[in-house]
């Protein structure tokens, strides 16, 4: 299958080789071409993984989004969320029949690109689906070389439109045989743990973190009372889902801390092959990592305004919410991705219902 994957962190160079290696034709983009200046060269990314080290050749590379995408059918956007409204317009007029545009994760990013496109007058049948994760954990160690300590073994899955879901579902799971059908986009974005587990990790580890020159929050960071704090704020997020009509499971965190619980996204044992990789001791500077600007102020604030548009209370996800406001001095209930800033918070039940079935209107 044709593949392009859209951008140039951690998880894009994993995919680009993962999904190269498993025999699709990948096209790598990336904006900035010096960046892309050691793949060119090798025409390789150097993959490290439970398997070993060795180098896996890309199909393409390249910094023309255009050719990157051309005769695609499944375009990979394992980007931060924080690069949606940007990107989004560059791809839309790009964007052709029966493609289908993943988003892992999305925090409700299928309706930015979905409307993106009716936007810029084009009208071709494209399904846009967004998950609950990378489907790696993974780290680059080089301007070339990524390593992947955990692969995802499962990966639920939402698609907007929601009409259009079995032949998305069956395009993504010829790359992700890990990606299960969940019942639409809301749901797919609901389902993000980036803002679950993020935040209160941050946020209670704030000292430390500004103290040290580096600090492992999912190692040493991670200590009973966050973990208290973690589950009770995925509670609030489960019980928004039950009263939007999602049905279980609902893939909670704690899943992911106790091999005894029902399998999690990232399998059993993921949290130990994280610490034990060391990949997740570094910096993580409050004011702009993407733990703050993508799962803070963007995910939590969609959280909390749909909680308030359903009417669930959900006093920790405002409270982080408000605390993460304050570190960084902005206020991320008035400026995150909030149903009132997408223009939707005015949508009653059935017209929410409709747009998740049928997609913006053209």
């Amino acid at each position: 299958m044709k593949i392009a994957v859209i951008g140039g962190g951690h998880g894009c160079y994993a995919a680009a080789a993962h999904l190269s290696e498993d025999g699709h034709e990948v096209r790598l983009w990336r904006r900035d071409a010096d960046a892309l200046a050691p793949l060119l060269a090798s025409g390789a990314i150097k993959l490290t993984d439970h398997k070993g080290t060795r180098d896996v050749p890309i199909a393409q590379a390249n910094s023309d989004l255009a050719e990157a995408m051309d005769g695609a059918e499944l375009i990979n956007i394992p980007l931060p969320c924080t690069t949606h409204e940007a990107l989004a317009p560059q791809l839309a007029p790009l964007l052709s029949d029966r493609q289908v545009v993943f988003l892992p994760p999305g925090t409700f990013g299928s309706y930015i690109f979905a409307k993106a496109m009716r936007d810029a007058g084009n009208r071709a049948n494209v399904a846009f689906a967004e998950t609950g994760t990378l489907p790696y954990l993974a780290r680059k160690q080089a301007a070339d070389h990524v390593r992947i300590s955990v692969y995802a073994t499962r990966l639920p899955t939402g698609v907007m439109p929601a009409r259009d879901t079995d032949r998305a579902i069956a395009v993504l799971q010829r790359a992700y045989p890990s990606v299960e059908p969940i019942e639409d986009a809301l749901s797919g974005a609901l389902m993000n743990a980036g803002p679950i587990i993020h935040p209160p990790l941050i946020i209670m580890n704030a000292g430390p973190m500004e103290h040290f020159d580096e600090w492992d929050i999912h190692n040493e960071g991670t200590q009973p009372s966050i973990r208290r704090v973690t589950d009770a704020l995925d509670n609030e997020r489960m019980a928004v889902r039950e009263a939007l009509g999602y049905g279980a499971p609902h893939f909670p965190l704690a899943d992911h801390y106790d091999d005894s619980r029902d399998e999690w996204m990232y399998g059993n044992s993921s949290h130990d092959r994280l610490t034990d990789s060391g990949d997740w001791r570094e910096d993580i500077d409050l004011q702009s990592h993407r733990y703050m600007l993508e799962d803070t102020a963007l995910g939590l604030s969609f959280i909390a305004s749909v909680a308030d548009w359903v009417g669930v209370e959900a006093p920790l996800v405002k409270g982080l919410l408000a605390i993460g406001s304050a570190v960084v001095g902005e206020d991320f209930a008035k400026t995150g991705r909030t149903l009132g800033n997408l223009g939707l918070s005015g949508l009653d039940r059935a017209g929410m219902s409709t747009l998740l079935r049928e997609g913006p209107a053209s």
